[in-house]
């Protein structure tokens, strides 16, 4: 990992905080930001970094945390749009109001971050972006439509931006992680409890946490992979989507997803 100057959105906790964390360690100059003040300054403090205030629905944040970049370290090598949540529960019962909160955030975010530092990039001739998706943004389950479809859109911003950017030397990349143990689901929105304790359960239950992803990732980046899967059964299921008849994986999945219900049905409703 050859970058020096690195920001962060969404750093105060779970995968952006694991992110500064192992950057910090590799030696890099590493800008905390966050919406939560105290997670945000706390993490700064912890890796020697320094917190900016960020909410990513605010282009004046980011206006903010790029002119900062460039007065005190003199631009900026690395952006990491992590910021995101998640809103969970049959389509028919996700409200408007719910679709634009996590629009607002996991894609505009995003938007907003490359509206403000891209200029940034092609004044220094060069440029990373890092964005966080989700193999949501492939693989698409039940009573997910909100968050399954803002994590396809940052798939496809990602790659838009790949196509658009490369000329002026400003590289894209995009993680998709699947379910790990992180804070998503303690601000996440949900349609009805049992949806809600479904997916906490989920994460709350998945073998790797947001250290292991962490790394994953920036080995991936390291590699140069454009879009970085964590998760080796994520990868398996993408390439059987990819290959399949699209039948034969609908069924496929439908089945996955029935084992996946029994299981949860067969513990106790408060774990």
């Amino acid at each position: 990992m050859t970058a020096k100057r690195v920001f962060i959105s969404g750093a105060g906790a779970g995968l952006g905080q694991a992110l500064a964390r192992l950057l910090a360690a590799e030696g890099a100059q590493v800008c905390v930001a966050d919406i939560d003040a105290a997670a945000g300054q706390a993490t700064a403090d912890e890796i020697g970094g320094t917190f900016v205030p960020c909410d990513v629905r605010s282009v004046d944040d980011f206006t903010r945390a790029a002119a900062w970049l460039q007065d005190s370290w003199g631009g900026v090598d690395l952006v990491i749009n992590n910021a995101g949540v998640a809103q969970m529960g049959p389509m028919e019962k996700t409200t408007i109001d719910d679709w634009q909160w996590i629009v607002d955030i996991n894609l505009m975010g995003i938007v907003r971050a490359a509206q403000v530092f891209t200029p940034l990039f092609r004044a220094q001739g060069h440029g990373t972006y890092l964005n966080i998706a989700s193999m949501a943004g492939f693989l698409y389950l039940p009573n997910a439509a909100a968050y399954n479809a803002t994590k396809a859109a940052v798939v496809a911003l990602s790659e838009t931006m790949m196509l658009e950017l490369e000329d002026a030397g400003i590289v894209t990349h995009v993680a998709c992680p699947s379910f790990f143990r992180t804070d998503l689901a303690k601000n996440m929105r949900a349609s009805d409890a049992d949806t809600e304790r479904v997916t906490k359960r989920l994460v709350e239950r998945s073998r790797l946490g947001a250290d292991d992803v962490a790394k994953a990732v920036l080995d991936g980046l390291a590699r140069g992979d454009r879009h970085i899967l964590t998760h080796p059964q994520s990868r398996k299921a993408w390439r059987m989507k990819r290959w399949l008849p699209f039948d034969r994986y609908l069924a496929m999945m439908r089945k996955e997803i029935a084992k996946m219900d029994a299981r949860m049905a067969q513990r106790p409703k408060n774990l």
